[in-house]
Formats: C-alpha cells, structure tokens, sequence
C-alpha cells in the first residue's frame, strides 16, 4: 500500500545541474518514478553542451528508470521555447552553478530554489567498474535527497538506494 504523499511534495519540480546530462536527468526520472504523474517534473543545466551521460544511463538502469531518450536542455534554451519559470513550485540546484543560475533565473518569481551539494561522478575513477560505483554513490545519493525531501512516494516499486 503506498504511503500517502507529504504536504511537502510540490506539484512541479525542476531539477538542475551543470550540463543536464549527469545528475538532474537522473533526479527526474527518479523523481518521475517515485511520485509518477502528481507531480510535474523537468529538469536543464546551466549549459547545453553534452548528451545525456551513458554511466548514469546504465546505473539509472538498474533501478529500472530509463533516461536513455533525455533530451538535454539549458535554462537559456527553456526561455526561449517559452517555458514559465513561474509555474514551477521549487527548483533543486544539484550544483553551484545550477544554484547561481536558477536563482537569478527566478528571481522575478516566487519560486523556492534549494540547494543539494551533490557528487559529480564525472572523471572518478579509472576503470569501468569504479566509474560506475562513482555514479550509483550520485544516484543513490540523489535517490536518497528525493525520498527525505518528497516522501518515498510509490518506493515499493523497488527504489532502495
């Protein structure tokens, strides 16, 4: 039986990195998982300038989230498809440029921006296996902000971190 959902649990969410490529991408579809459709979830980086990275494809994977057709995005290019920054009820830097950026994105709105210090895994380790461990500690890491943050959601689907 789920647990019933937090007061807590805004009804959108935007999740934000540097690239949009590593840990916002994970941080939605988490998020998407957990809470499904009650809550509107997107997430950008400051910049546009990679594709979604394949080691957070593969350990996002094994929690059975499927960010492998994430298409990357940047604050800048959300503007100018005409996104509104103030129909989003809580912006979460998973950066500190994301944290700089997003606030002086939304400083014409009433938007709450927090900030959760989050592990780039990127360049961590040398071998395959321990740049995978460096992104499952992200995810998990990730996994784990979301749940205390927002409730476990629909948890019971097999997201333990």
């Amino acid at each position: 039986m789920a647990q019933p959902l937090p007061q807590s649990v805004p009804g959108s969410v935007l999740f934000c990195c540097d690239h949009n490529a590593v840990r916002s991408p994970v941080a939605e579809g988490l998020m998407k998982k957990l809470h499904g459709s009650r809550v509107f979830v997107q997430s950008a980086g400051v910049h546009h300038d990679l594709d979604v990275d394949p080691f957070m494809v593969s350990v996002a994977g094994e929690l059975d989230v499927d960010i492998s057709q994430h298409r990357c995005k940047s604050f800048d290019e959300m503007e100018e498809w005409g996104d509104d920054m103030g129909s989003f009820d809580i912006v979460v830097a998973l950066s500190p440029a994301a944290q700089r950026r997003a606030l002086e994105y939304t400083r014409h709105f009433s938007i709450e921006v927090v900030y959760w210090p989050t592990l780039d895994p990127t360049g961590i380790g040398e071998t395959r296996q321990q740049k995978l461990d460096a992104y499952r500690q992200t995810r998990d890491q990730i996994l784990n902000s979301i749940v205390a943050a927002f409730g476990p959601g629909e948890a019971a689907n097999g997201l333990d971190a």
